[in-house]
């Protein structure tokens, strides 16, 4: 299979059947457009369809994993009404595909993961992050409910206490504390990130691939059982993407303050 259709994701095929992929808008720190949005909701089907991989790893180019979505993405959204339904869809893609892919997936966090980005580090089989790495869910601060993948997958890894705290405030956690609470599986200085991610690649790739896929498929089953969550918290953020508070959200960010939400106006 050719991956020649990606404009934003570059391909590497190494030794062992590793699949290399490289989330490559380095300017913009790797935040999604609708573009790479897109991208990284259809890559897994490929990735999963493709005869010659037996493992992928996903990183950043540049200082970046992926830092969440482009401002200019989310003002386009706010109101559009089909919009929201495209990007509802296409949210519940990324998600599930990551889910189904029946190759084995590692991500190597090499910098901030925030938004569309998160989704696909935390997502992954085996996450490796740098320990100065930040990741989050933010979409409260924006004002939209968090919905693209955090509670599918925050309460199973960091428990139901973790997650609210840090879904119900927005706040970033470091790849070190990730590490603590169990959101991922490692991590390391930066620069050890992807040769890390890498062994572990060819680890997997050069294993028994049935009973690697046939294990990754029962263990994502705890994921499976939690999809009416995941899609109850899609639709809630895309609600709150056709209200008042995403519209000061943005303009907050915009400005560089600190919002003024209508819904807590006094």
């Amino acid at each position: 299979m050719s991956f020649e259709g990606y404009e934003q994701l570059i391909f590497e095929r190494r030794e062992h059947g590793v699949l290399l992929i490289t989330i490559n808008r380095p300017d913009k720190y790797n935040a999604a457009d609708e573009g790479l949005h897109g991208e990284l909701a259809r890559v897994w089907r490929d990735v999963n369809d493709d005869e010659q991989t037996r493992v992928a790893v996903i990183t950043g180019a540049g200082k970046a994993f992926s830092a969440g979505g482009d401002l200019a993405m989310v003002e386009r959204m706010a109101g559009n009404y089909d919009g929201v339904q495209h990007m509802l869809r296409e949210m519940s893609d990324l998600v599930y595909n990551i889910i189904d892919c029946d190759k084995p997936i590692v991500s190597a966090i090499n910098g901030v993961a925030v938004g569309a980005g998160v989704v696909v580090a935390l997502l992954a089989d085996v996450a490796i992050a740098a320990e100065d790495a930040k990741l989050g869910d933010g979409h409260v601060k924006l004002g939209v409910a968090a919905g693209d993948h955090a509670a599918i997958i925050w309460p199973l890894l960091a428990g139901m206490a973790k997650a609210r705290y840090y879904l119900l405030t927005g706040e970033m956690v470091t790849g070190a504390e990730a590490e603590r609470l169990g959101m991922v599986a490692k991590a390391l200085p930066r620069d050890e990130v992807l040769d890390e991610a890498l062994r572990v690649a060819d680890t997997l790739g050069t294993g028994s691939q049935q009973a690697i896929r046939l294990t990754k498929r029962s263990l994502n089953n705890w994921l499976r059982s939690a999809g009416p969550t995941f899609d109850q918290s899609a639709a809630y953020e895309m609600l709150t993407f056709l209200g008042p508070d995403v519209v000061e959200g943005y303009t907050a960010l915009r400005e560089k303050r600190a919002p003024r939400f209508p819904s807590a106006a006094d």
